[in-house]
């Protein structure tokens, strides 16, 4: 690298990056490692949307010069602290949701099943995977082809639960033919 690296880059600063490939990358730093050389800079979307960024991190060992463009000198405010908590819960739960889905695709489960899946279970947590039926409520079953019709229970004296999880399915039924029908249109349209 032909400039010298420095210490340590600030945070906010904006800095332009010539990497081997003669490319220039010029963003905000938005953190710097000293040990590995790597800077990780925000910089405008290439898709032009203000309200996007382009994140890059820029490895300095690959860099021909690196020029800082405006020097920020004020200390960044301390962050807030974390809730670990409710971090590993979510991560927990995000674990839980994956090994549901990987049960379905291990199951043969057409996308459409593992849709309707994903729909109910955003609202419901008791819902399982038995072959390829869906189970909700450890009651109501949804059968292929996962349409209103394939919703039965073996429990008829809960007709609650049932005609509940056949409004999930309704909605999500015209949703996915609503979606379906503007991509159509689009499509034709072009």
């Amino acid at each position: 690298m032909a400039a010298i690296v420095q210490e340590c880059f600030s945070i906010g600063s904006t800095v332009v990056c010539t990497t081997c490939y003669n490319a220039n990358i010029e963003g905000e730093v938005l953190a710097f490692d000293q040990q590995t050389k790597m800077l990780i800079l925000k910089c405008p979307s290439a898709s032009k949307s203000a309200k996007l960024n382009d994140v890059y991190i820029v490895n300095l060992a690959m860099c021909s010069d690196v020029q800082v463009k405006k020097e920020v000198c004020i200390v960044p405010e301390q962050p807030l602290s974390l809730n670990l908590q409710r971090l590993s819960t979510r991560a927990r739960n995000q674990v839980e949701q994956k090994k549901r889905q990987l049960t379905a695709l291990a199951a043969g489960v057409s996308p459409e099943g593992q849709n309707l899946f994903m729909a109910i279970a955003r609202t419901i947590e008791q819902v399982t995977w038995a072959g390829p039926k869906i189970v909700v409520f450890n009651e109501v079953m949804i059968s292929p082809p996962y349409k209103i019709d394939n919703v039965h229970t073996n429990c008829p004296s809960d007709q609650r639960k049932l005609s509940y999880v056949k409004k999930i399915v309704e909605k999500h039924v015209n949703d996915q033919a609503n979606i379906n029908q503007s991509t159509s249109a689009d499509i034709a349209a072009n």
